[in-house]
């Protein structure tokens, strides 16, 4: 072989080694960059060539799918669109996926490697595999209660079973239709326009990802704490609450909404019937910035990675504040904001005397012939108090809804624990004011750990007087209901 021959064959051969390494690299190292990257349509069009798994509420799903004729061959339904959006999220051709819908996308889609029969093959000849199924610890009658109540008003409910952390409702209004911008037609766009454009933000999810200030259902918190840090040790007995009380450091007095309030040295047990905030804003400053903070915690505030799975917004209780601040911190106000979801752990908490569980809002999840993929299990989030000190909050709660501002929330043959909240914002708090309650139920006679724990927030209403016993405590008296007529 001539002397230009041998060069041709050793640069043909450069060049195939070369391609080996550039098609090794590209297939093997970049290959999960590569599936991932938003510009490939090929994964697009393979997670819609078949029906996507269902999520489930009780045995019946909530979603389902729907042959296309165009590119994409399937595109998601739902069933109830409206009353599960805050549960399922969307999952649509042209804007991606939310919630459950995100959050289990790989186990509905089918590309999930736990729904393999024979993993390696699979994942050579790139076999998919059918969507797997989700299914949801929602209540359905708890959820329609919820949905019912709200109405037209814009707000937010979250129920929990206490004993377990189990979400039993999850609720956000004024709620949208899912399936309205499913697809990629010009109508499916315009569906999804009018709603990024709604000023209400019905797409907004104000149970997980909305925080408000919490108003005086905080007083749980604050005196759950004084109970625990020994500030307070018999709660029918006179505080040292003078009258009027000035916040530390200042000149300005923390008034009170009832003028019963005003008695000096008014018992704990008063104070929260009454919703005193001279009472429970001195507490929180005998407890401490560092106990308070501890307690807050302990119920979920300060938690930038609350998963149930998916993430909800961080409720927050400030870390560092002077005594006036931290009064006004104690009472719900200042910068303290939580989402209902946090609100129902606070009852729920206090309902399971004291230990709080990790909120959860998937069962299990199943391949497509039922097969369990993964089965949730309880879990400790925190242990907020002990159960002395939670058994006395109960006592505060139950004698707020039989005697106090929380008697709409009543229900016969039960024994109900509440508080109320009304809480203001804006400018000068110019804002229509946040009406809140939180709650807890049992039947009357039991002493089981209550099987329901309840919050709900009504952001705004067009309500003559806006008040947690009259806007939010009705809501939540038929969330319980429901769920103990279950």
């Amino acid at each position: 072989m001539s002397v230009t021959g041998r060069r041709a064959g050793t640069f043909c051969l450069l060049l195939i080694v070369a391609l080996c390494v550039q098609a090794t690299r590209v297939q093997v190292f970049r290959a999960d960059e590569l599936n991932h990257n938003s510009a490939n349509q090929r994964l697009v069009v393979e997670r819609y060539s078949q029906p996507r798994g269902g999520i489930l509420v009780g045995a019946d799903s909530v979603t389902g799918s729907e042959p296309t004729g165009g590119r994409y061959d399937y595109k998601r339904t739902y069933t109830d669109g409206p009353l599960y959006a805050a549960v399922t999220g969307w999952s649509s051709q042209t804007y991606g996926n939310s919630l459950l819908e995100g959050t289990e996308d790989a186990l509905l889609s089918g590309t999930d490697s736990r729904l393999a029969s024979r993993p390696v093959w699979d994942a050579v000849a790139r076999r998919q595999n059918p969507g797997g199924d989700v299914r949801t610890t929602i209540d359905r009658a708890a959820q329609e209660a919820a949905v019912r109540g709200l109405g037209r008003q814009k707000g937010a409910v979250a129920a929990i079973e206490p004993a377990t952390g189990r979400i039993l409702a999850l609720v956000s209004t004024p709620s949208y239709d899912p399936g309205s911008f499913a697809g990629t037609s010009a109508d499916d766009r315009a569906a999804w326009g009018r709603l990024q454009a709604d000023p209400d933000q019905p797409m907004l999810n104000r149970a997980l990802r909305q925080t408000y200030p919490p108003g005086s259902t905080f007083k749980v918190v604050t005196a759950a704490a004084a109970l625990e840090h020994g500030v307070v040790t018999d709660i029918d007995a006179p505080t040292d609450t003078p009258s009027p009380y000035v916040l530390p450091g200042t000149d300005r007095v923390l008034v009170n909404e009832s003028a019963a309030c005003d008695e000096p040295g008014r018992s704990l047990d008063t104070a929260m019937v009454l919703s005193c905030n001279s009472v429970l804003g001195r507490l929180g400053v005998a407890v401490g910035l560092g106990p308070m903070v501890a307690t807050a915690e302990a119920f979920g505030f300060n938690d930038a990675r609350l998963d149930v799975p998916v993430r909800a917004a961080r409720s927050n209780f400030d870390t560092r504040m002077d005594e006036s601040q931290l009064a006004l911190s104690s009472i719900g106000q200042f910068d303290t904001a939580a989402t209902p979801l946090v609100m129902a752990m606070v009852a729920a908490g206090i309902a399971n005397n004291g230990t709080v569980m990790r909120p959860q809002l998937v069962d299990r999840l199943t391949a497509s012939d039922g097969t369990v993929v993964r089965q949730a299990r309880p879990a400790v989030y925190r242990q907020a108090v002990g159960a002395g000190t939670a058994g006395q909050v109960r006592r505060l709660m139950t004698d707020a809804v039989e005697n106090g501002t929380g008697r709409a929330a009543r229900i016969p043959g039960a024994v109900v624990g509440g508080k109320t909240g009304t809480a203001e914002h804006g400018e000068g708090n110019s804002g229509t004011p946040y009406a809140w309650f939180i709650s807890w139920a049992v039947p009357a006679g039991s002493d089981a750990v209550p099987p329901v724990a309840v919050a709900v927030v009504v952001a705004d209403s067009d309500a003559a007087e806006v008040t947690g016993g009259g806007l939010a405590a009705p809501i939540a008296r038929a969330v319980m209901q429901a769920v103990l007529d279950r």
